[in-house]
Formats: C-alpha cells, sequence, structure tokens
C-alpha cells in the first residue's frame, strides 16, 4: 500500500526537480523591486501629502551645504554634532531640535525658536541670541562663553553644568543651587566656580562663601577655605543668621584642627561632609 505523498502522476511538468538557488534569486530580486518602488510612493506622498516636511528636508540640506538658512523651519530636526560654526538661523525655527554636541561658534541665532530644543554640550560661543525663544531648551553642558543673550528670556532654560554663564542672566541663588548639586556629584571644582559666580552678583551672600569655604577644602585649599569660612562667619552676625553662625564657627574649628591629627574624611559627598559639621548645616545648605 502505498502512502498518499508516494501517489505517482501522469503529468512530467511537476515530477521536473526545483531549482531553489534560482528560485529564491528570482524572489529577492521581486522583493528588492517591491521595496524600492514602496519607498518611491512614499516619498511621493510625503511630498504631495506634508509639503511642510518636504520643505524642513530642503531647508535641512540648504543648511548643511551654505550654513545660510534665516528664517528656516527646522523644527524637531536631528543636527547632532554638526559643524555649524558661523551659521546665519537668524528668526529660524528650531524648537524641538536636537543639536547636541554641535558646533554653534559665533552662530547668529537671533530671534530664532529654541523652545524645547536640545544644545546639551553645545559650542554656543560668540553665539547671539538676542530675542531667541529658549524655554524648556536644554542647555546643560554647553559651552556659553561671551554669548549675547540680549532681551532672551532665560528663567525656563535648562542650564545646570554649562560653561561660562553669563551673571546677567540667572540669579544669585541659581548659581548657587547649581553649585550645590556640582557638590553633590563630588565636583569639588565646578562647585566652587559656580559659587564665585554667585558671589559675584551678591558680595553679600553669606551661605555661598561658606560653601565655597567647604569646596576649597575638597580641593585641599586650606588656606582660602579659611578665608571663605571666617567671612562667612561675619556675614550670618550681622545678618542675625544663627545657624549659619554655628556652621560656620563648627567649620572653622575643623579648619583649626592640624592636618594628620585624626583621620581623614571622604570628600566624596558634599551633603554628607557638611552634615558632619553640625545639625544646623542640613538646613542652610538646601538647595532653594
Amino acid at each position: 500500500m502505498r502512502s498518499i505523498l508516494q501517489l505517482p502522476t501522469k503529468d512530467k511538468s511537476l515530477q521536473t526537480p526545483i531549482n531553489f538557488k534560482s528560485h529564491q534569486l528570482r524572489i529577492t530580486n521581486y522583493e528588492l523591486r517591491i521595496s524600492i518602488l514602496a519607498t518611491t510612493a512614499l516619498l511621493t506622498f510625503v511630498s504631495l501629502a506634508s509639503p511642510a516636511l518636504s520643505e524642513s528636508i530642503e531647508d535641512t540640506r540648504q543648511l548643511l551645504s551654505t550654513k545660510q538658512c534665516p528664517g528656516c523651519d527646522l523644527s524637531g530636526v536631528g543636527l547632532v554634532l554638526t559643524n555649524l560654526s558661523g551659521a546665519n538661523l537668524s528668526g529660524a525655527n528650531l524648537a524641538g531640535a536636537n543639536l547636541s554636541r554641535a558646533n554653534l561658534s559665533g552662530a547668529d541665532l537671533t530671534g530664532a525658536n529654541l523652545s524645547g530644543a536640545s544644545l546639551y554640550g553645545a559650542n554656543l560661543s560668540g553665539a547671539k541670541l538676542d530675542g531667541a525663544q529658549v524655554v524648556g531648551a536644554d542647555l546643560r553642558d554647553a559651552y556659553l562663553v561671551n554669548v549675547s543673550f540680549g532681551t532672551a528670556p532665560v528663567e525656563g532654560a535648562h542650564l545646570q553644568g554649562a560653561i561660562g554663564i553669563p551673571l546677567e542672566v540667572a540669579k544669585v541663588e541659581d548659581f548657587y543651587r547649581w553649585g550645590m548639586v556640582q557638590g553633590e556629584k563630588g565636583d569639588a571644582q565646578g562647585a566652587a566656580e559656580y559659587f564665585t559666580q554667585a558671589l559675584q552678583i551678591d558680595p553679600q551672600f553669606a551661605p555661598a562663601y561658606l560653601a565655597r569655604s567647604v569646596a576649597r577644602y575638597q580641593l585641599l585649599d586650606r588656606r582660602g577655605a579659611m578665608q571663605d569660612a571666617q567671612i562667612a562667619d561675619k556675614l550670618f552676625v550681622a545678618q542675625g543668621n544663627v545657624a549659619g553662625n554655628q556652621t560656620a564657627q563648627a567649620f572653622i574649628k575643623e579648619l583649626q584642627t592640624p592636618p594628620g591629627s585624626k583621620p581623614a574624611k571622604s570628600k566624596g559627598n558634599f551633603m554628607n561632609f557638611l552634615g558632619a559639621i553640625g545639625a544646623a548645616a542640613a538646613k542652610l545648605f538646601l538647595p532653594f
């Protein structure tokens, strides 16, 4: 008894062996043609159904080839690590664009819309941002030396870790808070620089003196740490800040202890170190 799968057939064509290799090649070529046709159709559809997107693509090409794109619509485009030094982007719409670590040194961004744009780690040295919209823009770790913000409102921008933040674009409390964050990260040098900027705005801001004193101590600058702690102590007394005075006195006592006379304290965590000085430090140094 024969199996159903072994039933003979009189049709010889059905018994012809199949060349699987050529068959597979024909399928592959067919799929390739279908893919090309589908892509072409998609691009045509995009151009016809979404002229705004088509214009955005053209604006991006223009920017990359000429660096001249004033008033262009570049919203949401990806320009990570792009060299746009000296580019003319005045009045351009860059809302939501990704310009992380891009080189925008000397670029003209006057009146540009940078709302929600990522400029993380970007080089903006010497750039013009007068009248630009930067609410929600991510400027963390950006290089902002000699940037002209003019009338651009920067209250809603994220500036933590940025280098060379102009004093006129932030309040003393902002620089102090950023310094505290850097200190908690273990970046004593960065923290000290923020505290210095805070004191350039308000030389009577005692908490910044004491916080910079701690940062300098972590940087092994005991002399500078003592000077800052003593200034902070005098200001706290004059301002009637009892908690601040107690904390400053406790730290001065710490600094007067000869090096090596007791086990070294961990210098990794800024807030932990302040906590070791006295309970008053917890309230005094909480970020605003």
